[in-house]
């Protein structure tokens, strides 16, 4: 079977010969930290005060947001990074997406999702979620489901990044490392390798 091209330089690659466009698909890895932390703590707060909500059942509404999450991680990686693209235009889709990810995979900008991205996709999902869910649990939920989401940019970015001794995280290293250089087809759980052992997919 033949290899794709991989490059280990931290060094970016030009994706758009637009400097805007440009602009818009790199962040350094705090970014997200500094948009989500405070949606986080917005949601919480509206939930546990103007809400009243019970300290068990913010609990309750706020794992199950992680519990989402986690199935969403799983369900993007394979079926929306990993989609299967037929003609150019598909093909440069696919790049944009993910492909250029596995081609540097060690591109310290490309290793957390860009507020482009981040913010839309939070969007869309939190009225999604609305449909579900009246205000004061949405609020809750959701923020669960951005916490989750947090944890796995910045866990994605120090599995590539970071030298772990902790025998966990040297694992769910060696996953995501087996993903990246050995079979892009199995180990698509970043945070976890939960799903792939339900869908067998490990």
């Amino acid at each position: 079977m033949a290899k794709n091209y991989v490059s280990n330089s931290r060094e970016s690659s030009r994706m758009f010969r637009s400097n805007f466009l440009e602009s818009l698909s790199k962040v350094h890895f705090s970014v997200p930290l500094f948009i989500f932390v405070p949606v986080i703590g917005y949601f919480s707060w509206r939930a546990l005060f103007p809400g009243e909500m019970a300290l068990i059942t913010f609990m309750g509404y706020f794992l199950a947001g992680l519990f989402i999450w986690s199935l969403t991680e799983y369900i993007m990686h394979r079926f929306v990074f990993h989609f299967n693209p037929r003609g150019k235009l598909m093909e440069r889709i696919h790049f944009i997406f993910h492909g250029v990810h596995h081609d540097y995979p060690n591109d310290a900008k490309r290793l957390v999702m860009p507020p482009s991205v981040s913010i839309p996709l939070a969007t869309g999902f939190y009225f999604l979620f609305g449909v579900f869910l009246s205000v004061f649990p949405l609020s809750a939920f959701f923020s669960g489901f951005i916490t989750g989401y947090l944890f796995y940019d910045m866990t994605h970015y120090a599995l590539h990044h970071a030298n772990f001794k902790n025998g966990f995280w040297k694992k769910l290293k060696k996953h995501h490392m087996t993903h990246h250089y050995s079979d892009s087809e199995t180990g698509y759980g970043v945070t976890s390798d939960f799903w792939d052992r339900v869908f067998r997919s490990n």
